[in-house]
């Protein structure tokens, strides 16, 4: 049966406002100045909304999943390293070597690998968990500048498995979801998304990536012009675009942030494919917005135009261009240092601090 995304966009509802304003109400009776702890107090009323009471519990059980997957586009020199990388670092973080695997402990997450489109079976490494390949679709993709990344059966079947895993997620007790992405040529397909969906020249979205150098710039800007063209016909339908120009991994993430809003579950984005895909996913389901906060702010100029579309302020802004989900992964301190401060600091009439000796 046909996905009906129509159908999927109504099951969404909107966090709970009152718990927000309840939240806000809050903020204006702790001890301190109005507005003293700045980003931290809308953050503590999105927490509120999200998880329909207010004060609101910490993030304790938040899971990165990390979509991975190899782009044909790769192999047309618009990234720095070669495409034999992306299972490499499969298997790191399965072993949890990775930046991910780091910051996720540090800020007591689990990380999850799921195995889209990587073009490699592992055989040269011994094998894989069957758990990280269950919902592989194809190895790689079209090279997009020239033909369709992937049918539109392979879309709707990404899309889905996008869909059962944040259901498997929120199943096993999530209460926070962040999206990560390992794949060399990602950000081509991503900033081809965001340049359509912005209506940005391809100039203004096309960044460095891996850390390109200008010859392979100029061969991205090229690809993503391509692409671009090519996907303009399709604009309209999210999931024909999904085909077009993207691949199993972005599909796979767009189907999850729009089922996460769907089981009302909150959602960290991370950078510029987490941007991308957030933008079809809201093309697709407006109410979903509601449910995701953007973590960081990547150095690839493609994720600020996102951002701006989507109107998120993101958390955090280091300068980080690595993927994986870390920017996410460092910003939920943060986030639970704002639903920290809501709960637990005193009011003026807990503290016994009367009006005329509020600050």
């Amino acid at each position: 049966m046909p996905l009906d995304l129509e159908a999927l966009a109504q099951a969404i509802t909107a966090p709970d406002e009152a718990a927000r304003q309840a939240a806000r109400d809050r903020q204006s009776r702790l001890t301190k100045p109005a507005g003293a702890l700045g980003r931290l107090e809308e953050l503590s009323a999105w927490a509120s909304a999200v998880q329909g009471m207010c004060p609101p519990h910490d993030f304790t059980r938040a899971v990165v999943v990390v979509f991975a997957g190899d782009h044909g586009v790769a192999t047309t020199g618009v990234s720095a390293y070669p495409s034999e990388v992306t299972a490499q670092m499969v298997l790191n973080f399965v072993a949890g070597g990775a930046g991910i695997n780091v910051l996720a402990r540090l800020s007591g997450a689990r990380v999850r690998v799921v195995d889209m489109s990587v073009d490699s079976d592992y055989s040269d490494f011994g094998g894989i968990a069957p758990e990280v390949v269950a919902y592989k679709v194809r190895r790689s993709t079209g090279v997009i500048g020239r033909e369709p990344a992937m049918t539109l059966e392979e879309a709707e079947q990404s899309f889905r498995a996008g869909m059962t895993i944040a259901d498997d997620e929120v199943d096993r007790g999530a209460d926070l979801l962040i999206t990560g992405d390992m794949g060399i040529g990602n950000t081509t397909p991503s900033s081809t998304l965001v340049s359509l969906l912005t209506r940005s020249d391809v100039v203004d979205v096309v960044g460095r990536g891996t850390g390109i150098d200008d010859a392979a710039w100029m061969l991205k800007c090229a690809a993503v012009r391509d692409a671009a063209r090519r996907g303009r016909a399709v604009k309209g339908d999210p999931m024909a675009l999904l085909a077009e120009v993207t691949g199993p991994d972005l599909a796979a993430m767009t189907g999850f942030l729009v089922q996460a809003a769907v089981r009302r579950t909150p959602v960290l984005l991370d950078g510029v494919v987490s941007g991308a895909c957030a933008l079809v996913a809201h093309r697709i389901a407006h109410q979903a917005k509601g449910w995701w906060v953007a973590g960081h702010r990547s150095t690839e100029p493609a994720h600020t135009q996102a951002l701006a579309r989507l109107g998120l302020d993101p958390i955090l802004d280091l300068g980080l261009r690595l993927g994986e989900g870390s920017g996410a992964a460092l910003a939920l301190p943060v986030l639970n240092a704002a639903a920290a401060t809501l709960r637990d600091m005193a009011t003026f009439d807990e503290a016994g601090v009367s009006d005329r000796e509020r600050p």
